[in-house]
């Protein structure tokens, strides 16, 4: 029987160097929902910024493992089959992280954010907080996580887990109104795995303009954009290149 496993972590910061120091998860599938949840430690120090965010400091990662020594790692090993789902909010973020960890994953995967933005593209944010409260989720989280044991907090590897979870239950309700005739668990892979064509800025000196009308007035700006910035978002590099070449 498939597992899903709604997983989160917390990091140094978001640089190359950075690693995982807060392992979250919950696997779902089974009559009992197994919670995993960890500190770890790691030779890489916090960043200020990261502990700004998610509250993480020196000292609460004091006398503990490794990640890979943690037993949520270890049975994350486990359930790392190709039956088995991964669910997580930016995914690609997350399964970096992991994979600084030795984790390679084998499961399907399903990047909520990705989904989010298929089916809510005109949504003016697609952040996991930004739906807790648009979708009211902060309503019923104190009643999941009492039954869980959960405590929530934003920016909480396991809180997020938790607020993920119930954000899954509505995403799938909308997929079902939107693909009527499709399993809607592999329709939200399939949307995970297709890229989304970006129309127009939302940051930046073209803020508000067209990809195609900066295609037409200022084109170098955007190969230039494709050659000097490693960061640049996976959707929107692949809708410049589209614009580029139309």
């Amino acid at each position: 029987m498939a597992k899903y496993i709604i997983l989160d972590t917390e990091t140094t910061g978001t640089d190359e160097e950075d690693r995982v120091i807060q392992l979250g998860y919950m696997v779902l599938g089974a009559k009992k929902i197994d919670v995993h949840n960890e500190f770890c430690s790691s030779d890489i120090p916090i960043k200020f910024g990261a502990m700004e965010v998610h509250g993480i400091t020196p000292d609460m990662l004091e006398g503990k493992a490794e990640c890979v020594q943690t037993q949520a790692y270890k049975r994350l090993l486990e359930l790392n089959t190709p039956e088995n789902y991964l669910i997580i909010h930016n995914a690609p973020f997350d399964i970096k992280m992991l994979e600084k960890e030795g984790f390679e994953t084998r499961m399907k995967v399903i990047d909520t954010l990705r989904v989010a933005r298929h089916l809510m593209p005109e949504e003016e944010a697609h952040r996991l907080q930004y739906f807790r409260y648009k979708m009211g989720l902060y309503k019923e989280e104190q009643k999941e996580a009492d039954a869980l044991g959960i405590e929530v907090k934003a920016h909480d590897a396991i809180g997020d887990v938790l607020v993920l979870k119930l954000f899954l239950s509505k995403l799938k309700k909308i997929v079902q109104e939107k693909f009527p005739n499709e399993n809607p668990v592999e329709k939200m892979v399939d949307l995970t795995n297709t890229p989304i064509l970006v129309t127009s800025f939302r940051f930046g000196k073209h803020k508000g303009k067209t990809l195609e009308e900066v295609v037409r007035e200022d084109a170098g700006y955007l190969r230039w954009m494709l050659k000097s910035m490693d960061n640049l978002d996976d959707d929107l590099r692949y809708s410049i290149n589209y614009y580029l070449e139309a």
